[in-house]
């Protein structure tokens, strides 16, 4: 008998657990860069079988006006080019970006490349977002040179299901560094009203005094 409640309750765990992972995998947000449409078109099939949800840019520039970046970028350039610029670096769309859980772009794109945009999001507010490159071309020094720039992932085209597998780890992990970004930000939030609370509790204390004084 306890064998069998045992049994039961081993199911009823890995049903619970495999909820759970459709309902975290409901929540991923992939932004994917291809200039490419029949790439694209074959990157929707593949995302949207894990049930994840997708924005679709055909360039670097796009992406980064999505993530909020390339005004950032530009703003820059133009406080270093002149002292008396009236310009002024504002920081990204961090709400923007923080529904973006993965980055998915190819490598060979007209303009601003993979790999710059790789460099682009590494060096921004974004970094901890996961970067995964794709190409058609298996060149190990161009392999090397993106996984040290920080990807997490270099997939050889054409895609398949088993290579959207892969994206799920990257993603659990970004979603990890979504949750301690606003548990962060909850405790600073609430030292900061505690703070306040003492600082007004200790004023009125001193006025207390005052008036005892006089």
């Amino acid at each position: 008998m306890e064998i069998m409640e045992s049994g039961a309750a081993d199911t009823q765990q890995k049903h619970e657990e495999k909820y759970q992972q459709q309902t975290e995998e409901k929540h991923f947000h992939v932004l994917a860069v291809d200039d490419s449409l029949i790439e694209r078109k074959l990157l929707e099939r593949l995302l949207k079988v894990s049930s994840y949800r997708v924005t679709f840019v055909d360039s670097g520039d796009k992406a980064l006006e999505y993530l909020g970046l390339l005004n950032s970028i530009d703003n820059v350039k133009a406080t270093s080019s002149s002292s008396s610029s009236s310009s002024s670096y504002q920081s990204p769309r961090q709400d923007q970006g923080m529904k973006v859980n993965l980055i998915i772009t190819d490598y060979c794109m007209p303009g601003m490349s993979g790999y710059d945009l790789l460099k682009r999001v590494k060096g921004s507010y974004f970094k901890d977002v996961p970067v995964v490159i794709m190409s058609s071309e298996n060149i190990p020094s161009r392999i090397g040179m993106c996984l040290d720039e920080g990807a997490e992932e270099f997939l050889l085209k054409p895609l398949q299901l088993s290579d959207m597998e892969k994206l799920q780890h990257h993603l659990l992990n970004s979603l990890e560094h979504s949750c301690e970004r606003i548990d962060k930000s909850l405790n600073t939030d609430s030292n900061c009203i505690a703070v306040r609370n003492k600082s007004n509790s200790n004023h009125g204390s001193v006025s207390r005094v005052r008036r005892q004084m006089t």
